[in-house]
């Protein structure tokens, strides 16, 4: 069988294209046509490059010269709309910014576009970041590829299902409390959470400044090292951006891969986390992946991280606050939607811009944060969330003192139906209640398909957490299990997936 392009993981085509085995231009157009042929009903992406062929026959020219380039030049890249771009428009999936044309790139677009990546598109998020659904898009929910009528999860559900939906091999997304991890853990990719300041935050479109982190949303754990490898660093910029020299994520994921990493390895597992507070294929999901890491002489430590239960009254307590004030910038004075009324005085025309500009749930959130932060409130509200945040950043500190990594479930569900939640802001927001402390302790997190829940057949991530600036060992865990896994498996979980074409090509790059 004739190996489909799209099939192919970012590392396996950067080995083609490096040989010439294939160009870059056959492997944009792969993409775009499959875009093409499926996104009508996945949505994935809010717009598509019109000079992504172009981009990607200068990098078949720069090759064919024997220009030095680097290791992923050729491979297509989708965009989570969070990140601007100076050749497509920038949203956030709002209407307030709809058509926004950014005068310059994000660093980590920047960076992408400096090692030969070709920029596919933008794609569809919750409404500046705040969801964790796609639901929450001005543009239209994105669907689950692996059930259409089911979210792929939020806010970055646009860059987990094009990866998932085989139209781009590799994407970026943000992560403020989980919209990496959490979209990965429903549509059966890898999304990774760098360390706070690994990454820069430049050209991110700020919902809380504090918990926002740009990471690689992939459908391998290799492929998410190389990608990382590329944004990764110091950037002056980012004035929280950290001076540290790091090693090579992509080397660490082949270490854990072929190496014994697992012997002596000591994860935790944490017991105010019990398993009556997931759903049954999750949970049974997540035992099974202990075992086998058991199995290879991991130790399975249980901790006490008595806090957790408290990270999500806190998240949503400081990110609202923090979201209150990034977009006060949205007024119609200077970018963006402007509303007219006339004869009306320019809070006349702020006030009606930004009731029609922004969606519910984000007038929730600045209505929720523009409380905690009021006169009287601040100390109450604010105040308390960031004492149980530091005491939370201590459970970490402690458990790291007798684990490596400390392990949980990527969520507490599978994919839950679309309309589901939507009027249950509560409900939808336990769906972050693994990922958010991590974003609270500013430490690295990755989500790696696991199984398929037993009850509905849809996929299920485990995630693991590292001390701050300890990404590279997440990247030898996260590849050592999923070498067991595709060994037990024979292909990869996306194997599994239904085909949205209805061309049976599946295990077509095994």
């Amino acid at each position: 069988m004739t190996t489909d392009i799209t099939r192919l993981s970012a590392a396996q085509l950067a080995e083609r294209l490096a040989a010439r085995e294939v160009s870059s231009v056959e492997a944009t157009r792969a993409h775009l046509d499959r875009i093409a042929a499926v996104d009508g009903d996945v949505h994935a992406f809010l717009h598509v490059s019109d000079r992504a062929l172009d981009v990607a026959a200068d990098i078949d020219r720069r090759r064919a010269a024997r220009e030095e380039l680097g290791e992923l030049a050729g491979v297509p890249l989708a965009v989570k709309d969070v990140l601007v771009t100076t050749d497509m428009p920038s949203t956030s999936g709002s209407k307030i910014l709809e058509g926004y044309m950014s005068p310059y790139d994000a660093t980590v677009v920047a960076r992408s576009r400096a090692a030969g990546l070709v920029p596919l598109g933008k794609t569809n998020m919750d409404e500046f970041a705040m969801g964790s659904s796609t639901e929450h898009s001005a543009y239209g929910p994105t669907r689950n590829p692996w059930d259409l009528g089911r979210i792929p999860g939020g806010s970055g559900g646009g860059s987990a299902a094009a990866v998932a939906a085989f139209e781009a091999p590799l994407a970026l997304g943000s992560d403020t409390g989980g919209s990496i991890r959490q979209p990965a853990h429903v549509t059966g990719t890898v999304g990774v959470k760098p360390t706070y300041g690994g990454v820069s935050r430049y050209g991110a479109i700020a919902l809380a400044s504090s918990l926002d982190q740009v990471g690689p949303v992939t459908r391998t754990v290799l492929d998410a090292g190389l990608l990382h490898d590329v944004i990764g660093g110091h950037d002056v910029h980012d004035a929280t951006s950290l001076p540290d020299a790091w090693p090579s994520f992509a080397e660490a994921a082949r270490e854990g891969a072929r190496g014994d990493v697992l012997k002596g390895l000591r994860i935790g597992v944490v017991k105010e986390l019990p398993d009556s507070g997931f759903q049954p294929g999750v949970a049974a999901s997540f035992r099974e992946s202990l075992a086998r890491l058991e199995a290879q002489g991991a130790e399975i430590v249980e901790i006490s991280a008595p806090h957790f239960e408290y990270a999500v009254a806190a998240y949503y307590l400081i990110l609202p606050a923090e979201a209150s004030s990034n977009l006060a910038k949205f007024d119609s004075v200077r970018f963006g939607m402007r509303l007219d009324v006339p004869g009306g005085t320019v809070e006349d025309v702020m006030s009606a811009t930004r009731d029609a500009g922004f969606g519910p749930e984000v007038k929730r959130r600045i209505i929720l944060g523009t409380y905690a932060l009021s006169a009287g409130y601040y100390d109450a509200y604010y105040g308390s969330a960031q004492k149980v945040r530091t005491l939370i950043q201590r459970d970490f500190d402690q458990a790291f003192r007798s684990v490596d990594v400390v392990a949980t479930p990527s969520a507490p569900t599978t994919a839950f139906r679309i309309g589901e939640k939507i009027d249950d802001p509560l409900s939808m927001y336990l769906n972050d209640l693994t990922t958010i402390p991590a974003n609270l302790a500013g430490v690295p997190g990755i989500s790696v398909p696991s199984g398929l829940a037993a009850e509905d057949g849809l996929p299920v991530g485990i995630q693991f957490l590292a001390p701050a600036r300890e990404d590279a060992r997440l990247y030898r865990v996260g590849a050592a299990l999923e070498a067991l896994l595709v060994d037990e498996w024979g292909g990869s979980l996306l194997d599994r997936a239904p085909d949205l074409t209805g061309n049976d090509v599946k295990g077509a790059t095994r």
